[in-house]
């Protein structure tokens, strides 16, 4: 809830909560019986998640090392025998009905593309079974904003996957987690048109409780890496600017183009084959100042994805700041994905007391986190609200990023 402060008062700082699952998921359930009538076959929810580091790299065979946030989508589902989805959000206005044969490339468009895309995904992969080919009545309800750079684009597809495969019958071991993830990502990338790598996916289905996964997106393999920050009197607090971007557009397909250039022209299946020890070699071989940036953001993120996983396992949380900031400014620098309200964010968090501050997610807006001592997190939060309010824009939200479990039924 907004917290709204005395006249002439620095302005409070709104945080976004989330709700309970149990109330969250019965709420759903209840929305799901006034619209199809009857019951759901259950409830399935999947979480948004936040990157810690490795931004821009899961679309070239990087490494990520992102974790699930306590804020989730909602799904109760039920499946049909005839084909047809029909699908209403307790968040919009306009549901979506239509038979599973006419989804495909570019089609539905809107929100109901991350919904009926993932069916029509997990057949195109095999994942074959009248409850993926059936259809299905369904109802979703997001608690992950929209908007943020928080994936609730990935929360809704991938507890739509694991609602259809737990109802087909498939493993939902990691491995098999793994198998959804990928047909989320063709779910998006094809049907919503969205060119994204698969680390949100991953993070949604394979993240567990009290730590992050550190994502090899050349093999797709993960590795737990604990994250508890509370332990080293830390937080890390989500600045979400509501400066809201879009994976659809230009700018984003145009980084990912300049990075398959690139390879082109190295000789590289992706940038990960780079050895950041021989970048400068790399770099040389690159006539083009732009994606000679590019290419330097990318090999040395990856790096700083690999020390910063070291740090954590080694109990050392603290010495991860300078890797944050570093980050920041590669992403702000050499790719050039950050913007007014981001850097505003990054650097009062900065001056307010943060260790460190990066974007995070794929920029043009969205959101930054903050490394913060405990007893810092309404300071820095109070500090860049005020900022925000100086130069007269948009009041940012923020949230508390406490790493979460995965996917998962709920009801």
């Amino acid at each position: 809830m907004t917290q709204h402060a005395h006249p002439g008062a620095a302005p409070a700082a709104e945080f976004f909560e989330a709700p309970a699952r149990a109330e969250a998921a019965a709420g759903v359930a209840d929305a799901f019986r006034r619209a199809h009538g009857g019951e759901p076959a259950g409830v399935w929810s999947a979480p948004g998640r936040v990157n810690l580091i490795g931004e821009h790299v899961d679309y070239t065979g990087g490494l990520c090392l992102p974790l699930a946030l306590p804020h989730r989508t909602f799904v109760a589902l039920r499946p049909r025998t005839d084909g047809v989805v029909r699908v209403r959000s307790v968040q919009a206005d306009e549901g979506f009905e239509g038979p599973l044969h006419e989804v495909g490339p570019g089609s539905p468009q809107g929100w109901a593309a991350y919904v009926a895309g993932v069916p029509w995904a997990m057949w195109e992969r095999g994942l074959a079974g009248s409850a993926v080919s059936g259809g299905f009545d369904a109802v979703v309800d997001g608690h992950v904003p929209l908007g943020s750079g928080l994936s609730s684009s990935a929360a809704l597809e991938c507890a739509v996957a694991v609602a259809l495969g737990e109802l087909a019958g498939l493993p939902l071991d990691d491995a098999g987690r793994a198998v959804l993830a990928g047909a989320c990502v063709q779910a998006e990338n094809e049907v919503a048109g969205a060119p994204t790598g698969g680390m949100d996916q991953a993070a949604s289905l394979r993240c567990t409780e009290g730590g992050g996964i550190l994502l090899d997106t050349r093999d797709d393999t993960v590795q737990q890496v604990p994250l508890d920050l509370a332990a080293a009197g830390l937080a890390l607090l989500v600045m979400d600017t509501r400066a809201e971007h879009s994976h659809a557009g230009g700018e984003y397909g145009a980084r990912r183009a300049s990075v398959e250039r690139a390879c082109e022209v190295l000789g590289v299946p992706t940038l990960r084959e780079v050895d950041p020890e021989r970048l400068d070699e790399a770099l040389a071989r690159l006539g083009d100042d732009e994606l000679r940036r590019r290419v330097r953001h990318v090999v040395t993120e990856i790096d700083r994805v690999r020390r910063a996983a070291d740090l954590l396992r080694a109990g050392r949380e603290r010495e991860i700041a300078g890797l944050l900031d570093a980050s920041h400014e590669s992403l702000r620098s050499d790719y050039e994905v950050s913007c007014r309200e981001l850097d505003l964010a990054v650097d009062t968090a900065r001056a307010s007391g943060a260790l460190a501050a990066r974007m995070t997610g794929g920029g043009f807006g969205g959101s930054a986190i903050a490394l913060v001592e405990v007893d810092a997190v309404q300071p820095v939060a109070r500090a860049v609200a005020s900022a925000f309010a100086g130069v007269g824009l948009r009041a940012p939200q923020f949230l508390a990023a406490l790493p979460s479990h995965g996917a998962a039924r709920d009801l």
